[in-house]
């Protein structure tokens, strides 16, 4: 597939004539705000933007793509972008946002556009929740695409193993309705493969009986207490599958607009989401408490609707990458050489995630799919903001950060890979079975490898 084709610019009045949506090209005044993402590392540069505002748009986009020889590429928010687009044609699917809920069924139908927060409000009234995760203005489809760690995920698992069904347009722009029983290996591969397939144009997706939890954060003084990750470690080995953690540690800056007991200070939260009694809850985290150096809590009983407070992650556009691994276990050396390393020494700014897998994540789904490495008992995460011209100096930090964790290491999460990943790495993200599989998936349905995806799995070769 050509990366652009002058072509483009050609007549688009009876791809106009077939859309709810608008079509933007380069010089457009609305072509900037159009492609631009969360993610501000870089940004598509398309031929064309196709506004998709219905099914029927996405399908008018990929006929003509594939009419015009050229690539296709998908975003909503723009969270995860790490491979921009050079020419094709880009289909923004913000418009198509829809959210129906069917609350006998305990069944959510979720758009492309949508974001996790809409799922949440729209879920909240009938007393359920989705499978969302710590960011709640993440595209809730892409982020199930990837697999889905969520606030809930040691109780109920993978986002992905929630999903019922998933309608999706192909490179020969036909629709398919995708379940276990219409296309399986596509159902398989959807849910684990992210976007390499096609364009999912909707999914219906479990929701489970959940109002409210009790979380928030503890935060720590690393410096008072840099044993801080060593200790939450300990107490991961204690706790049921109803709570499920993280830890960030960061340097805070000095400024006014930070809370005053956290400025200039290196920071661990503790990042709780407890699913059951209140009481109860407490008495789990108490052995946190104990370790000392406690600058701030926000732990509290809360609507589900404002579950984005726990991780209380930024939610203003900025630039940065990411570097992840999937881990069998956590050693205190290797803990602390993270701590040194990442540390406000560091040349650039290191945000430190670990996440508590194992639970429901560690067992066997009702339906197989592509997700793989779940005996990964943690995740580690290490996310730098990238300034103009540091990003080589950003990936060779992020390397050194994880390095101690080598041994340990299964792979990596394509959720929490922010960044362009080698072959090497994708298939790391997935074990041989599952990457076989993959690649003989996208051999027949995309062998062109039409769909420009963040996270390239590419066709088998046929023989």
């Amino acid at each position: 597939m050509n990366e652009a084709r002058d072509d483009l610019n050609a007549p688009l009045g009876p791809l106009r004539d077939r859309m709810r949506g608008p079509v933007y090209l380069p010089g457009m005044d609305e072509y900037d705000r159009e492609r631009t993402g969360f993610q501000r590392v870089a940004a598509h540069r398309p031929a064309m933007i196709v506004g998709a505002g219905q099914e029927q748009d996405v399908r008018a986009a990929v006929r003509f793509a594939a009419a015009h020889g050229t690539r296709v590429a998908v975003q909503a928010s723009g969270h995860g972008l790490g491979r921009p687009l050079e020419g094709g044609v880009l289909i923004s699917t913000r418009r198509m946002s829809g959210v129906d809920v069917d609350a006998r069924h305990r069944t959510a139908w979720v758009e492309p556009g949508a974001s996790w927060q809409q799922v949440i409000d729209a879920a909240a009234p009938h007393g359920l929740a989705p499978l969302s995760g710590s960011s709640p203005g993440v595209g809730a489809v892409s982020y199930t695409l990837g697999g889905g760690v969520g606030l809930l995920a040691r109780r109920h698992g993978f986002a992905a193993d929630h999903v019922r069904r998933l309608d999706l347009v192909t490179a020969d722009g036909r629709h398919h309705r995708v379940t276990p029983d219409d296309e399986p290996d596509l159902f398989w591969a959807l849910r684990g493969g992210g976007g390499n397939f096609g364009v999912v144009t909707g999914m219906e997706i479990d929701l489970v009986p959940v109002s409210r939890i009790y979380g928030g954060g503890l935060y720590f003084d690393v410096r008072q207490v840099p044993e801080v990750l060593d200790g939450w470690h300990r107490w991961t080995a204690t706790v049921p599958d109803e709570m499920t953690s993280a830890v960030a540690m960061l340097p805070f800056p000095d400024l006014p607009m930070v809370p005053e007991s956290l400025r200039g200070r290196h920071v661990a939260q503790v990042q709780i989401s407890w699913l059951g009694p209140v009481e109860q809850g407490r008495l789990v985290v108490e052995p946190l408490r104990a370790l000392g150096g406690l600058l701030r809590e926000t732990l509290r009983e809360m609507p589900y609707t404002e579950s984005g407070t726990v991780f209380d992650e930024p939610d203003r556009p900025h630039a940065y990458r990411s570097r992840n691994a999937l881990l069998r276990d956590l050693e205190p050396d290797a803990l602390s050489a993270l701590t040194k390393l990442a540390g406000p020494s560091a040349p650039v700014m290191c945000v430190v995630g670990l996440r508590h897998l194992g639970g429901a994540l560690a067992e066997p789904p009702p339906l197989a799919s592509a997700v793989s490495h779940r005996e990964a008992a943690y995740s580690l995460n290490v996310l730098s903001p990238v300034e103009p011209g540091q990003e080589e100096l950003v990936h060779t930090v992020q390397d050194e950060a994880v390095a101690p964790f080598a041994e340990r290491t299964l792979g990596r999460s394509l959720n929490f890979s922010y960044g362009r990943l080698t072959k090497d790495q994708v298939r790391s993200a997935f074990s041989a079975e599952a990457y076989r599989r993959l690649t003989e998936t996208r051999a027949v349905y995309d062998p062109q490898s039409m769909f420009h995806s963040n996270h390239v799995i590419p066709p088998a070769i046929r023989t």
